[in-house]
Formats: C-alpha cells, sequence, structure tokens
C-alpha cells in the first residue's frame, strides 16, 4: 500500500488537543475513554488545497486535509477517526502510526444533498502497515481536487476488499452488468460494493461461527446450507470465479 510523499508547501504541522475534538464532535464520556486508551497525539500535518498543490477546488472538494495520528495501540476504533471527522469540516485523510509503523485511512466525506452545511461519512477504510522510513511516492496526478481525493481513496478501497476476499486481486473489482462494464466505475459505486462485500463477508464469518457451535446434525444441515448460500452471495458481489472466495470446510 502507498504512501504518499505529502508537498512540502501543504505542511501545516499542528498539534490538534483532544479537547478541541472532544467539543466539535460532542463527545460523550465513551468516546473520550477511547482516546485516552487509543490516541497519543494528532497532528493536523498537511492541507492540500488549490494554494498548496496548484489544483482547482471542486464543489464538493475544496481541501483535504491530512491528519496524523499517533496511536497507542495497533488497532484504532473507528469511532476516533469518526470522531475527528465529525470535528472538521473537509474530507479527512489519516495517517495512522504505532511501534514504527504507518497506514493510511480513510472514508468518503461528502457534503449532504440534504442540507450542504453537514457531511456524510461512510465507512472507513484502511491500508496495510507499512515501515515509517518505507519509501514515499508523489501525490497520484489529477486535474482537480475532487480527483485527487478520489486517487486517494481509490487504492484504499481496493486493498481492504482485497484483503477480506482472498485472490480478488488488487485492482478494483466491477462486477457489474455488461453495459455498466463499459462505462467507467465511479467511486461511489466502488465504495458501495466494498462496504456489501464487507457485510457479506462478516456474515460469512458469523453463519461459520454458528455452525463450529452447533452439535445436532440437523441443524449443522441447515447451517451449512445457509453458509453456501452466503458464500454464493458473497462470490456474487466480488465477481470471483466458483471456490475463490471461501472454501468449504
Amino acid at each position: 500500500m502507498t504512501l504518499y510523499d505529502w508537498p512540502r508547501a501543504a505542511a501545516f504541522g499542528r498539534v490538534i488537543p483532544k479537547t478541541k475534538i472532544y467539543e466539535h464532535a460532542g463527545a460523550n464520556t465513551g468516546l473520550k475513554d477511547l482516546f485516552v486508551r487509543e490516541v497519543d497525539q494528532i497532528v493536523w500535518s498537511h492541507k492540500l488545497a488549490p494554494e498548496t498543490v496548484n489544483l482547482a477546488a471542486t464543489r464538493q472538494v475544496a481541501e483535504i486535509q491530512v491528519f496524523r495520528i499517533t496511536a497507542r495501540t495497533a488497532t484504532l476504533d473507528p469511532a476516533v477517526l469518526r470522531a475527528i471527522d465529525k470535528a472538521i469540516p473537509f474530507p479527512l485523510i489519516f495517517e495512522v502510526a504505532h511501534g514504527g509503523r504507518v497506514r493510511l485511512a480513510a472514508a468518503y466525506k461528502r457534503p449532504s444533498e440534504a442540507d450542504s452545511a453537514r457531511w456524510v461519512v461512510g465507512d472507513y477504510f484502511q491500508g496495510d502497515w507499512q515501515p515509517e522510513d518505507a519509501p514515499r511516492t508523489p501525490l497520484p496526478v489529477a486535474l482537480n481536487m475532487g480527483a485527487l481525493y478520489e486517487r486517494l481513496l481509490e487504492p484504499l478501497v481496493a486493498g481492504q476488499t482485497a484483503r477480506l476476499v482472498p485472490g480478488m486481486g488488487e485492482a478494483p473489482q466491477t462486477p457489474f452488468t455488461p453495459a455498466a462494464a463499459e462505462r467507467p466505475v465511479s467511486l461511489e459505486e466502488r465504495i458501495a460494493q466494498a462496504e456489501a462485500i464487507e457485510r457479506q463477508a462478516r456474515e460469512v464469518e458469523r453463519i461459520k461461527a454458528r455452525l463450529g457451535r452447533e452439535k445436532q446434525f440437523n441443524k449443522r444441515v441447515a447451517i451449512n446450507a445457509e453458509l453456501r448460500a452466503a458464500k454464493q452471495e458473497l462470490e456474487r458481489l466480488t465477481g470471483a470465479h466458483p471456490g475463490a472466495v471461501v472454501t468449504n470446510e
């Protein structure tokens, strides 16, 4: 998974107190406890904007902010990222650092169609852990800020889907109709597909756990049939050939 060499002109480097996130996100006691347990420091590290990356703003993406979170734990609860997203009225890309490693995380964030002052935040996608000193690549080529945001999100969406479903590979999968395959697939469609795959993969694991606990033969037969149907739906969503998604036990 790529780490980006954020432009020097975009450097911001402002430490954000957790209390500011609590204030703007309306944090309750449980969320504050999460921040205390899991977050060491939050830095607003870079501001990707027309004046710092020389790309025109779009209606949905005027700027992209990069936040670096130094985590105290190897796993970071999505509620932490969501609280920061709620506090900052721009699309965000997170760099999460822990134990000498770093990875990217982000959710697709867009203005609400009903109220442009509010933001809609989707599910979070995370990249693979990389060493802190791993080589970084320049920002992807894009025509405007909206396109840059899509280029930054696309590998996160494709990579997480590939990890959920062995055999998919790194390329984004687009199992739509033949007519749809002839047109470019939007980021929204890829994200919707990735979210559906993740939900179905969780459903497969849930049924497998039920099967592992069940001792009665007739109930195992019924659960096995349910598991086969769930696997077939997962294969349909991924467009994978039969048997490429999950092997029968």
